[in-house]
Formats: C-alpha cells, sequence, structure tokens
C-alpha cells in the first residue's frame, strides 16, 4: 500500500470514528441513556452497525470516546478563550471561567449528553475515570491561572468557582431566559472581585 494510500485511509478511519463520536453524543442528547442504542446511533451517523462494531468493542466503549472527545473539546474551547484574552492574568481567568456561558458550551443538545456521561460515571469505572480526570485537569488549568492573579489557597478556590461556574452553566442551558449569559458572567466577576487579592 502506498503512503498516499495509508494516509487516505487512516484519515478515513478517523473521520468514521469521528462520525460515530457526533452520532452518539446527538442520540444521548436527544433520547438520553435509555434511548441509546446501536441501531440508534448507527442510524444517526447513516452507517451499518457492523461498522460500528469496526471501529469499537461496543456501545460502551463509544459512548466512553465520546465522553472523552466531549471533554476534549471543551478544554480546547477554554484554552482558547483564554489565547483570545491576551496576556492579563486577571482577563486570562475571567475568559477561562465564562467562556461556560456563551455557545457552543451552553448548548441545549451538549447538556443533554453530559448528564448522560454524569449518570454513566456514578456506576461505570472507565466513565468515573475520564470525568475524574476531566475535572481534575479543568481544576488545575484553573489552579494555575488563579495564581497568576495572586490567589491565596487556589486550589479550594479552584474548587468553589468550578461549582459556581457549573452551576449558572447548568442553569443556562436548562433556560437561558433565566438570568442570561452577560449576568453569569458579572456573578462570576462580582466573585472574583471579592476573593481574589
Amino acid at each position: 500500500m502506498t503512503a498516499a494510500r495509508q494516509a487516505f485511509t487512516r484519515e478515513s478511519a478517523d473521520a468514521r470514528r469521528a462520525d460515530l463520536i457526533e452520532a452518539t453524543a446527538a442520540v444521548l442528547a436527544a433520547h438520553g441513556l435509555a434511548g441509546t442504542s446501536v441501531r440508534a446511533i448507527c442510524a444517526q451517523a447513516g452507517v451499518s452497525p457492523g461498522l460500528l462494531r469496526h471501529y469499537f468493542e461496543g456501545i460502551d466503549d463509544l459512548v466512553a470516546a465520546t465522553y472523552q472527545a466531549t471533554s476534549d473539546r471543551m478544554d480546547a474551547i477554554f484554552a482558547g478563550a483564554v489565547e483570545g484574552a491576551g496576556a492579563d492574568p486577571r482577563a486570562r481567568l475571567s475568559a477561562y471561567l465564562t467562556a461556560s456561558f456563551r455557545a457552543p458550551v451552553t448548548d441545549p443538545e451538549l447538556l443533554g449528553a453530559w448528564t448522560a456521561f454524569w449518570a454513566l460515571a456514578r456506576s461505570d469505572a472507565r466513565m468515573a475515570a475520564i470525568h475524574a480526570t476531566s475535572y481534575a485537569g479543568y481544576r488545575a488549568r484553573l489552579g494555575e491561572l488563579l495564581v497568576a492573579c495572586g490567589a491565596r489557597d487556589p486550589d479550594r478556590l479552584a474548587i468553589m468557582l468550578t461549582a459556581m461556574v457549573d452551576g449558572l452553566w447548568l442553569e443556562l442551558s436548562l433556560d437561558a431566559a433565566s438570568f442570561g449569559a452577560d449576568a453569569a458572567a458579572q456573578m462570576v466577576e462580582r466573585a472574583l472581585a471579592a476573593l481574589l487579592p
């Protein structure tokens, strides 16, 4: 097989895996765990069930890959928000926290997928490990941004701010008209003003 053919095959395989992951997220969002099946995912992706088994060991493997891919996508969004904020430590911290209040993070479909992931994290060791790693990474990066702003006890502050942002994100995702993204960002700013030196 030529190098060009190998690259095309690898690209095709990666694209098919990505399509199946995207379809799984869409099915989880629309139908929850109870409505997520090999048949539903393959119908969403427009492929045969045999293709799913070619790329993943089974539905559990695919759902775990979907959780990991979704977590990675969120990490990239938050990192992009920080980089777009420039060099000022306080602006970077604010951008990291308030990125949760804008699309695509507030997409209602994303909420549906996250709630399914969280439910599985309570009963599935692999999902729990993805959850633990994802949240630890988010808090660690938040802690670094807090240290750059001179925060005392950044680890505990990161836990508190993560919980605050998660709660505001959840409410915005459930009902965007309840208080709005700007109000959520202002609440975070007030908390930071009170907590940072």
